[in-house]
């Protein structure tokens, strides 16, 4: 009976989609809610409104970090189920694990928002992003052996789909480690390759990723 349960588990593709969709927006507006506004007392003119905007500035990087970095993971982890022709229950958890790492995301914002000069909360920023990647390209690999992707996908796909993951971890670890010149050198580069990812250039050596 058990084997015949994990025979038929976990193997709607749609169902996954639905779910996905779901988190995913539930993360990225939980994300918004760290913008808190300014306390009424103490402002009485529109200078002193502007300066107390001013100072959520950095919060609202952080916002637009992780805003970019959740559409970014949205789009990759879209761009394979498409090309998914069924799932089975071990590809499905793998994918639970990701909206795992994907629903951390608003407290690990909230945490460097809060700690923006400390490298220890930007590494746990990156460790974020980096399980994200690593069960994103597990969940392809897994794909591709087990034959759940459609058959029309040709290999040159497939490693196209796993060359923007790697390119983009690497990129993302380079960021991280400018963290210990500055925390603001890695935010600054941080969102840099989100631009990049998200423009997504046709020409020269960035039109690969």
């Amino acid at each position: 009976m058990g084997t015949r349960y994990n025979l038929i588990a976990g193997d709607s593709v749609e169902r996954l989609a639905a779910l996905s969709d779901g988190l995913f927006a539930v993360a990225m507006t939980l994300l918004v809610l760290d913008l808190k506004l300014p306390a009424r007392e103490g402002i009485a003119t529109d200078g002193a409104l502007l300066a107390a905007l001013s100072a959520l500035a950095p919060r609202v990087l952080v916002y637009l970090m992780s805003f970019l970095t959740l559409g970014i993971f949205w789009v990759g982890q879209q761009t394979q189920l498409s090309h998914f022709a069924r799932c089975n229950r071990h590809v499905t958890w793998i994918h639970l694990l990701f909206l795992f790492a994907v629903s951390l995301m608003p407290f690990s914002t909230s945490l460097m928002a809060e700690f923006i000069t400390l490298r220890a909360a930007l590494l746990l920023y990156w460790l974020d992003i980096l399980l994200l990647g690593a069960l994103l390209a597990a969940s392809w690999r897994y794909a591709m052996r087990a034959r759940l992707v459609e058959p029309e996908v040709a290999a040159s796909i497939s490693r196209s789909v796993e060359q923007r993951i790697y390119i983009a971890q690497a990129l993302y670890a380079f960021g991280a480690a400018l963290c210990f010149v500055s925390t603001w050198w890695s935010i600054g580069f941080i969102i840099l390759v989100q631009m990049i990812y998200v423009v997504g250039p046709r020409r020269g050596i960035l039109s690969r990723i």
